[in-house]
């Protein structure tokens, strides 16, 4: 389905439109779920959500959240992604009290020792939520740059198409990011020494 199409479905869910909310369900799922399961997948066991259940969590988000001024499908995906973040955020939280406050380590295909690979190492997925909300602070498009990559598993190309840049203003963003992540999450020691 082209772009003003989508565009078209996601008006008509903001005005109340059930049918178009499920017609929006049926395209993007198998998406969400692809991202979710990339995500998922590097957790190895930590993780007690499913792609599945993550997406239709996200769903429910969605539809029972406050009305959204849809503008497009990338604007959708910009949504669903911040969703997922608070989902697994929630679901860390959760699991950190049942363990009483021990850190969860999480594991994903994109961070290392340096900043240039960071996201492959174990990260304490609280402590990442906190210092990105931290870097929103002074620098929200580098923090939501984060957000669409790690948890909405955008490409660098998408991600310039939902924020309106230049491809080169996502890699700068995306690199000082991760730089200031790895010396924020280091000095905070919720980087594992394993990977």
């Amino acid at each position: 389905m082209s772009s003003p199409d989508f565009t078209t479905l996601l008006m008509a869910w903001r005005n109340g439109d059930n049918h178009a909310a499920e017609q929006i369900a049926e395209l993007v799922y198998a998406e969400l779920r692809q991202r979710a399961k990339s995500y998922l997948a590097g957790e190895h066991g930590y993780q007690t959500l499913s792609a599945t259940a993550l997406v239709n969590e996200t769903f429910v988000r969605l539809i029972g959240g406050a009305q959204v001024e849809w503008q497009c499908r990338a604007h959708f995906f910009v949504v669903a992604s911040n969703a997922m973040r608070r989902i697994l955020i929630d679901a860390a939280r959760h699991r950190r009290v049942r363990q009483n406050g021990d850190h969860r380590w999480v594991e994903n295909e994109e961070i290392t020792p340096s900043p240039a690979n960071f996201f492959n190492r174990k990260i304490d997925l609280l402590a990442l939520n906190e210092a990105l909300q931290e870097l929103a602070l002074f620098d929200p498009r580098a923090a939501q740059v984060v957000e669409l990559r790690y948890f909405g598993g955008l490409t660098e190309q998408e991600i310039a198409d939902v924020l309106g840049v230049s491809l080169a203003t996502v890699k700068r963003d995306w690199a000082s990011a991760k730089t200031w992540l790895y010396g924020r999450l280091k000095s905070g020691s919720n980087v594992s020494n394993t990977a």
